[in-house]
């Protein structure tokens, strides 16, 4: 069902559905048709229309379903906007199990706690950005109650552990990671609730983990050429299920390099573990080659994230004489903290290897993000390459 007041003139829902035949309207549609293009987030580099068909978003739905335990009548706060995959794949499962969608147009984190607090949702998908946005900008949330959420599920970037821990212990409910990407339809892997206690309990790593492959999806780590990593070596994450697209729209080169040997190359670079479970590094392309070692910006960032000052905080390569790239750390820190560059670099030692630790710490007000929470990478590296050419980044 949906709610709430249209705009002024517009037709009313429900006096359309009504005003509809009863009979289902004549048509022959193949599962291999296409259904909608969804537009890539564009973070590096222009956004791309995917075309997915009608068999990858029913797939890719029943395989949602199986994460989130949705019934009828639960009512699922939708915040990320519409054109995102993941909202719009939460919005058809949600529907097509009888639930209620509750959405709001901007993301205002006081808005969303009293929703999760007074509202008697269920469920919701935030990015990594909007938890800790709501943990940090909003004062009474850890005083509020949340007795009708059953779970939040969040994806689309990597989160810090602590803050996951956080968010855990105030809204109290089942959290769901799920990974994927726009060609992806929406989700590929899956780490549940159970997970997230395994991990409380023994096994904190997982937290840091992005579950394993949903119901028919397979995913391997490959070298540059394709050839299979063992466990525990970092690579390229690419991924073969019924909830891969077609291609790109009017883009075939693209979408023959994306889908070569039948397999979407994600550009993510990641690691399987012994049990199965995947750990998203990076982007490819925001990887830093230091000295000839590869620096993944995300284990950095997860050090700074640990920083009782820092709020946010994202890594970039700049240019070095010596080294070909050395590591910059950008940190937005909390209102009334203070930290010094050197003091940021200081709690690094011990923390990280040598080459990963940040050799220069710039200090802003917030980081460039696009709509769905990613943070711009290739804006923020942008004053500091131009000049000069770059190996690794997608600019």
């Amino acid at each position: 069902s949906i709610e709430g007041d249209g705009e002024s003139g517009w037709d009313d829902f429900n006096v359309w559905v009504d005003g509809q035949p009863d009979s289902q309207p004549a048509r022959e549609v193949d599962h291999s048709d296409d259904l909608y293009q969804m537009y890539t987030s564009g973070t590096t580099g222009r956004p791309k229309g995917t075309v997915l068909a009608h068999e990858a978003v029913t797939a890719n739905m029943t395989q949602a379903t199986q994460i989130i335990n949705i019934e009828q009548g639960d009512r699922d706060l939708i915040i990320a906007p519409l054109y995102h995959a993941a909202a719009a794949l939460t919005a058809f499962a949600v529907v097509g199990m009888g639930g209620t969608l509750v959405i709001h147009e901007d993301f205002i984190p006081p808005d969303v706690v009293r929703a999760l607090s007074q509202g008697n949702i269920a469920y919701t998908t935030m990015v990594p950005a909007m938890i800790q946005a709501c943990l940090v900008y909003v004062p009474d949330v850890a005083e509020r109650n949340y007795d009708t959420l059953k779970g939040i599920t969040y994806g689309a970037s990597p989160i810090a552990e602590q803050t996951l821990r956080r968010a855990m212990e105030v809204f109290k409910c089942d959290f769901t990671q799920v990974y994927g990407m726009t060609e992806l339809t929406a989700c590929v892997t899956s780490m549940s609730p159970s997970d997230h206690s395994r991990a409380l309990e023994s096994k904190s790593e997982l937290l840091l983990s992005a579950g394993r492959p949903v119901v028919g999806a397979e995913i391997r780590i490959v070298d540059e050429d394709d050839n299979d990593l063992p466990n525990g070596t970092i690579g390229e994450i690419i991924v073969n299920g019924p909830q891969v697209m077609k291609g790109y729209w009017n883009l075939q080169d693209e979408s023959d390099e994306a889908l070569r040997g039948g397999w979407m190359h994600t550009g993510d670079a990641g690691v399987v573990d012994d049990e199965g479970y995947l750990y998203v590094q990076d982007r490819v392309k925001d990887m830093i080659v230091s000295g000839g070692e590869n620096v993944y910006p995300r284990v950095v960032e997860d050090v700074l994230f640990t920083h009782p000052a820092v709020a946010d905080s994202a890594v970039i390569g700049v240019p070095d004489a010596q080294w070909g790239e050395a590591v910059k750390a950008l940190v937005v820190l909390r209102e009334g903290a203070s930290a010094t560059d050197e003091e940021i670099m200081e709690f690094c030692l011990g923390k990280l290897g040598g080459f990963e630790r940040p050799r220069s710490v710039d200090f802003v007000t917030e980081l460039p993000r696009n709509a769905t929470g990613k943070v711009l990478k290739r804006v923020l590296r942008e004053p500091y390459w131009e000049g000069h050419g770059r190996r690794v980044a997608g600019v």
